[in-house]
């Protein structure tokens, strides 16, 4: 699958994710899907609710965020594609927790930061729909 990503909302993720370092930082990502190809359109950072002392690899929200989000993603007539997080000094790589909590059909955009705080790597992701492992989607910046 293609993923298409605005370099501004690149920009924009890179921002928080070093801002957020070094704990785990995310959101969601609104847009389209249509003919093996996901257009990003948007993104909407949510604040990490998961216990401030596993922040550091560990992102969570609340079921209102959620609801919130499918709310403001119908208002603007976009769906919720994917969810993207950051790696704080790890690889760009889907973990297991990341695949036990993962969602089918969304769209997974995982971004390394190291020390400095700097945005390393960004990678996108899909899981596949026996929930055995991700699968690696192509990532286009424009």
């Amino acid at each position: 699958m293609q993923v298409q990503l605005p370099a501004a909302l690149q920009r924009q993720i890179f921002e928080q994710m070093e801002r957020t370092y070094p704990n785990e930082g995310g959101g969601f990502l609104l847009g389209t899907r249509a003919d093996g190809q996901v257009a990003i359109a948007d993104i909407l950072q949510v604040e990490n609710t998961f216990e401030a002392s596993e922040q550091y690899h560990r992102y969570a929200m609340t079921p209102l965020d959620w609801a919130h989000l499918e709310d403001e993603a119908d208002a603007r007539s976009l769906s919720l594609v994917g969810y993207y997080h950051s790696h704080p000094d790890s690889p760009a790589i889907p973990s297991v927790y990341d695949r036990d909590h993962a969602l089918p059909n969304f769209t997974y955009i995982i971004t390394s930061v190291h020390a400095g705080p700097k945005a390393v790597e960004q990678r996108v992701w899909s899981l596949r729909p026996d929930r055995s492992q991700f699968d690696e989607d192509h990532l286009v910046i424009f």
